[in-house]
């Protein structure tokens, strides 16, 4: 199931050439059927909404009726079993205590002469987020999308999940979104729910901005509408690249390897980098095993198959160079002293230090995002955060004095360029 491959830095095995080029899978055709359906609901508003939910989602919904009462949603809240109430609560603080650490302040600074410079800091309007719900209720995206957006201080927060084939909406998603406040839950998926929100319908006001995992049309039709509004990245499917010298425990890493491979769609990365033939084959022989108890063997086997391998390296400055070139979602540092080896990972949406640091308690707990780059855009992408539900614009007083002074310099940029209406504009101030 995972192959144990030597690894030389700068070379490329064809397992790794196939994790490499995951980023870039989106078919011609999924581009075409996204644009065919974004086309008909930014025609058809509300009523395209409505077939495209009967098509795909297998749901009854009249045009109109998409948005689920706010009564809905803290009715789910109430009866979520205590226990499971407790730490989704528990979950939401963490992320909320984390976030706030990313606030923004707006700033000015005296430059001389009167003038100052600054700049300030604006929650964007109105943030859609997208919270899939195919192969499994992601409710705790739901913290991870919402949390940062309210502590940006978003006035407005429109959450859209898929539906139930009765039209309903998982319950646990609902209660997410009542504890942390969001203000609009609509119960519409996949390219239509990207449509819906970047145009608006009859029933729907646009957002200025749409954030959120989900499938391979999803995130294709969120690359389709940038312009019409901003997006936070391309998330494509889950990867992990753990590291592992000899203190590592074998099962554990196993187990996180298939922590990402169960996620269903079968193109899920999962890489292991040791230095010991030993210890690759006692991982291989503990991902055999624990592969066969998970429910969703199949689709851990599938991904595994493609996409999983375990890289057998001299030392850890080719496991750190590996590392860097997946560029992965996730790595994790199970070694003797991962805060050694930290700064030498460039590129990664988050790190994990330890043993105890398993990827799940980043997913659901520790208050860090979930919602990270994949595909190698951790080269120059970043994980969800207040950033992103911000905008910041430069501020400019200036002074007679300092234009005075400068007046004649920026005359003779703007001559150069031979933007004649731009060197009049301080020409004239000049008295030229």
């Amino acid at each position: 199931m995972l192959p144990v491959i030597p690894y030389r830095i700068g070379e490329t095995p064809d397992r790794l050439a196939a994790i490499l080029a995951r980023g870039e899978m989106a078919s011609a055709s999924v581009a075409a059927t996204v644009a065919e359906i974004l086309a008909e609901i930014r025609a058809g508003g509300d009523a395209a909404v409505a077939e495209h939910a009967r098509r795909f989602d297998r749901a009854e919904i009249a045009p109109g009726e998409f948005r689920v009462p706010s009564a809905a949603c803290a009715a789910s809240l109430a009866a979520l079993p205590e226990p499971l109430a407790e730490a989704l609560r528990d979950a939401a603080d963490n992320v909320r205590r984390f976030h706030e650490h990313q606030r923004r302040t707006s700033w000015f600074v005296p430059d001389g002469d009167g003038v100052i410079l600054g700049k300030r800091y604006l929650p964007i309007d109105a943030a859609g987020l997208y919270v899939p719900g195919g192969t499994a209720p992601l409710f705790s995206t739901v913290l991870m999308a919402a949390i940062p957006a309210k502590v940006a201080g978003v006035p407005r927060i429109a959450m859209c999940t898929p539906p139930r084939p009765d039209g309903t909406v998982e319950p646990t998603t609902l209660a997410a979104a009542a504890l942390v406040g969001v203000d609009e839950v609509w119960r519409v998926g996949g390219v239509q729910a990207i449509g819906m929100m970047a145009y608006g319908t009859d029933s729907f006001r646009p957002v200025d901005k749409i954030v959120g995992p989900g499938n391979a049309y999803v995130q294709a039709a969120k690359k389709a509408v940038v312009g019409t509004v901003g997006i936070d990245m391309i998330a494509g499917p889950s990867e992990i690249v753990v590291i592992a010298d000899a203190t590592a425990d074998p099962g554990w890493v196993a187990a996180d390897l298939l922590s990402q491979a169960e996620h269903g769609s079968g193109l899920e990365a999962a890489v292991a980098v040791v230095m010991d033939r030993s210890l690759a084959e006692r991982i291989a022989a503990e991902v055999a095993r624990q592969a066969a108890e998970l429910p969703r063997e199949s689709a851990v086997r599938a991904a595994l198959d493609r996409y999983g391998a375990i890289f057998l390296v001299t030392d850890l400055d080719a496991a750190c160079e590996l590392a860097n070139r997946i560029a992965p979602e996730h790595v994790e540092l199970q070694t003797a002293d991962p805060w050694a080896l930290v700064d030498r990972i460039r590129h990664a949406g988050a790190i994990f230090l330890g043993a105890a640091a398993t990827e799940a308690v980043g997913d659901y707990f520790a208050g860090t995002n979930h919602i990270l780059p994949t595909g190698r855009a951790a080269r120059y992408a970043s994980s969800l955060g207040v950033d992103d539900f911000l905008t910041s614009t430069s501020l400019v007083a200036y002074t007679g004095g300092r234009l005075e002074k400068t007046g004649p310099k920026i005359v003779r940029l703007a001559e150069a360029e031979g933007l004649q209406a731009h060197a009049r504009a301080v020409a004239r101030r000049l008295g030229r």
